[in-house]
């Protein structure tokens, strides 16, 4: 197990992170937890490979910077030496390496070394470790990231690898042999996850701190030093030979002088996140025969993390071997053989201690609950796309069981969601402005009854007095007076106003409801015989559904009644009325349908507005479905006209729908 810093080797800016689940996607490990909204790395489940850091658009990831630690060494006055990653080509294309080694000096750096050198040190120990066990299967641990990711998740293989320090902690090696164990040793490279293997309990104290090319460029800015300004300089030896190769793929092989050909087939190397992965698995699964994996997490470490360039792969490739060839070309042959062999029989060993981070599988009937929970009831609904960072909806699921994900990472789930809330507004909002657009008519009604009850009270009592006293004319002229015709005139009209102060008194009565249970065919039955028809209008009923409901048969006549007298007025030469009942187990609806002339529709918008009438003058008051609209809202219904008033259209015609609950609970309304 290791020894984690205080600090996290990757954490997340939460204001920054959106949750886009790339970050998850990336994860080799799956060492990302998205709780609240968040996306937080697990420090223990993380392997350092840097992926999140280097995929996320926002910049929400960062790691562990370390410029405090080496400023802190350099001010205590401590002999501090940089090891330089071989990789460094690739970071500073620009630059001749005695000038990025010039930069290191101005920045307090008592030595500089070539990371290299360790590198040919650790291939020499890898090709003597094939010839002596020719018949075992061994993982390369040149790469943080592939030693983490076996430690936590493949703990069975742990006892395959490579028991072999990477080039960094052979060089640390040997420069505290060459100047002692009181050297600070930093070492600067590409990779975030040899910050952790800097604290390594297997390697405690061999490196001081570490520092990535981005943190370097930091230093660099922070001290105003530029690279053309500095003096120019070589490294300290020793000087590395092929392992300075290192850095690209498939470089540790050739400084090792391994085969990797097809037919030699002892040798076998991967890179890349899901190459790598993949040949792990197959390695457990015993296709990979004996010899070596060498797998790196990056495609080479060109590729590092910890690095500013923004070139494309090969363009990195090309820089590190050009620079490669040159440093070869210069090389002092004979002081590098006298180095390795002065360093051959460094120690070089390490061991490697299992740290295991693999979940608990959930049972098969906790995934089906947990799948269910996302929609996925069937086969079918599995679409495994990949969208929540999860390469199936199982592997979601049992994430999510671990605590690692939520539900709403699915995204056809929060699509669903979010698609059955809308509709739900919508029908929400739909209520609501029937709601609103029935209060304002109850407003308005209110507001006219008062007006109307007022008026009809003031207007009553004079009104009695005039036809008193018109009667009282009436009888006492000759039945051949000239006067006579004018005075039934006054009593005529005076009736007429008296009907209307009835008809505005009926409608500003404030009414409650006495529901009962009623037959609804024998309602409209009643209400088609009480009104005749008119000369050339047939009568048709028609009715379907359960025939009963809860209803104030007063009140819901009077509603039919309204409707009817309507229909039979729109029809002056005739035609049919429609009587037609019907309804489900939550809902009854009247309909009054008839072939009359039909509504324009620029009044049939205003056809329940008090006081609103088509019809002649003295042929209605504008009160009947005012007063119709009222009931039936009382009833907790719904009242609505449909009409075409123009014969171009169609044939002509007005339909009136009345639709009530079918049961009130036996309760009564006001």
């Amino acid at each position: 197990m290791e020894a984690f810093a205080d600090i996290p080797l990757i954490s997340t800016i939460k204001e920054r992170c959106r949750v886009c689940y790339t970050c998850v996607r990336e994860c080799p490990a799956k060492a990302i937890r998205i709780r609240g909204g968040q996306a937080m790395v697990l420090e223990e489940r993380c392997i350092g490979c840097g992926n999140c850091v280097r995929v996320c658009s926002q910049r929400a990831k960062q790691f562990r910077r370390c410029t405090e630690v080496v400023q802190r060494l350099f001010e205590k006055g401590r002999k501090v030496a940089a090891i330089l990653a071989p990789s460094f080509p690739a970071e500073f294309p620009d630059l001749p390496g005695e000038r990025v080694v010039g930069l290191l000096r101005r920045l307090g750096f008592a030595s500089v070394h070539e990371t290299g050198f360790g590198a040919d040190l650790v291939a020499e120990r890898y090709h003597r470790l094939l010839e002596a066990n020719p018949d075992k299967r061994f993982i390369g641990t040149t790469c943080p990231v592939v030693v983490g990711y076996v430690e936590r998740y493949r703990p069975s293989l742990v006892g395959t690898l490579a028991p072999i320090v990477s080039p960094m902690v052979a060089t640390a090696r040997v420069l505290h042999q060459l100047h002692g164990p009181e050297l600070k040793v930093v070492f600067i490279g590409p990779c975030i996850a040899k910050k952790r293997e800097a604290l390594s309990r297997a390697v405690a104290g061999e490196v001081a701190s570490v520092l990535t090319f981005l943190e370097l460029r930091e230093m660099v800015r922070e001290a105003g030093l530029h690279p053309m300004e500095v003096e120019p300089s070589d490294f300290d030896p020793p000087h590395a030979g092929r392992g300075l190769l290192f850095p690209i793929a498939g470089g540790l092989l050739e400084a090792a002088r391994l085969d990797q050909s097809i037919a030699h087939g002892n040798v076998v190397s991967a890179e890349g996140r899901s190459d790598c992965m993949q040949a792990i698995e197959e390695f457990e699964k015993g296709f990979v025969g004996p010899g070596l994996l060498e797998v790196l997490s990056c495609r080479g470490c060109v590729m590092g993390p910890g690095m500013s360039s923004r070139a494309p792969l090969f363009s990195r490739r090309s820089t590190v071997a050009a620079s490669v060839r040159a440093r070869l070309a210069k090389l002092d042959e004979k002081a590098y053989r006298e180095a390795m062999e002065r360093f051959a029989e460094l120690d070089l060993s390490r061991a490697f201690h299992p740290y295991d981070q693999r979940l608990d599988s959930p049972t098969p009937g906790e995934l089906t609950e947990i799948l269910a929970r996302m929609g996925k009831l069937r086969l079918q609904d599995e679409l495994n796309c990949g969208a929540c960072g999860y390469e199936t909806c199982r592997e979601h699921a049992a994430a999510i069981h671990a605590g690692l994900a939520e539900s709403e990472m699915c995204l056809p789930y929060t699509i669903d969601q979010l698609r059955r809330a809308v509709s739900e507004l919508a029908v929400s909002n739909g209520r609501l402005a029937c709601a609103q657009e029935a209060l304002a008519h109850a407003e308005k009604l209110a507001s006219m009854g008062q007006l109307a009850a007022g008026i009809a009270h003031e207007v009553n009592n004079p009104l009695g007095v005039v036809l008193m006293y018109a009667h009282l004319m009436l009888d006492e002229l000759a039945a051949d007076s000239r006067q006579r015709e004018d005075v039934a005139m006054i009593v005529e009209q005076a009736d007429r106003c008296k009907r209307i102060v009835a008809g505005l008194l009926n409608f500003a009565r404030q009414n409650k409801l006495i529901l009962q249970r009623i037959d609804v065919r024998a309602l409209m039955k009643s209400a088609g015989q009480t009104l005749h028809a008119p000369p050339g209008v047939e009568v048709r009923q028609e009715h379907e559904g359960e025939p009963w409901a809860e209803l104030d048969r007063d009140q819901m006549a009077q509603v039919l009644n309204n409707l009817i007298q309507n229909a039979y007025d729109a029809m002056p030469s005739g035609g049919t009325l429609e009587l037609l009942t019907g309804g489900d187990a939550e809902r009854v609806w009247f309909k009054v349908r008839d072939t009359g002339v039909g509504i324009p529709p620029a009044n049939l918008t205003k056809v329940f507005e008090p006081f609103f009438t088509t019809k002649p003058i003295g042929k209605g008051t504008g009160l009947g479905l005012a007063v119709t609209y009222g009931i039936v809202k009382m009833h907790r219904g719904d009242i609505k006209a449909e009409s075409n008033a123009e014969p171009a259209q169609g044939p002509t015609g007005t339909t009136f729908t009345v639709t009530v609950p079918r049961g009130l609970e036996g309760r009564v309304s006001k």
